[in-house]
């Protein structure tokens, strides 16, 4: 019997920001999914807007596995995770060998097909992109907690507006052109 998907369906019990007071909780789960589309309109801009080559396909894939391993060790808040290179260096190993538990509880057979996204190559180009996704997935949340009047995301979605907007990625500055403003608006306001 596996227990993989078990492990996977648990992080909707897994609250993210545990430092920071939020209007509205958010778990993995949800996170993911907003990591998973974020990443795929990332690709997509690149591919279609300037002409990149990116597997839109494996770049989803890694999008929606890449908060796997917080099933087993949580949610570290950003401020203790990089507060110095020697927990981040612990953190980075506990995450893989989290990664490294769940993916063994795969039938031997289909390992192969979920390793590739549970253990991505970090330097591939479609990782990179996840990796802004999750940045941008922040800042959304950061926008979001702002404009139900929670000032405690206020400096989060400066400082992490400010990373964004300085990283020289072209989907990410068309993203902000195109998409980030309507974040800020209402249900009402979007019509």
């Amino acid at each position: 019997m596996s227990n993989f998907f078990a492990y996977l369906f648990r992080m909707k019990y897994i609250k993210r920001w545990s430092l920071m007071r939020s209007v509205r909780e958010e778990n993995i789960m949800e996170h993911t999914e907003e990591v998973v589309s974020l990443a795929h309109i990332l690709a997509v801009i690149d591919n279609t807007v300037y002409g990149g080559n990116l597997d839109v396909g494996k770049t989803v894939l890694i999008a929606q596995y890449h908060e796997v391993g917080e099933v087993i060790t949580g949610d570290l808040p950003t401020p203790i995770k990089y507060f110095n290179p020697e927990i981040k260096t612990a953190y980075k190993d506990l995450e893989f060998k989290a990664c490294e538990k769940i993916l063994a509880m795969l039938p031997e057979e289909l390992k192969g097909e979920y390793e590739p996204f549970i253990l991505p190559d970090t330097d591939s180009k479609e990782y990179k992109v996840v990796k802004y996704a999750d940045r941008l997935a922040a800042y959304l949340k950061c926008v979001e907690e702002m404009k139900a009047g929670n000032s405690e995301f206020k400096k989060a979605k400066n400082s992490i507006g400010n990373e964004l907007k300085k990283t020289e990625y072209p989907p990410l500055e068309y993203f902000f052109k195109n998409f980030a403003a309507a974040f800020d608006l209402s249900l009402d306001e979007l019509d």
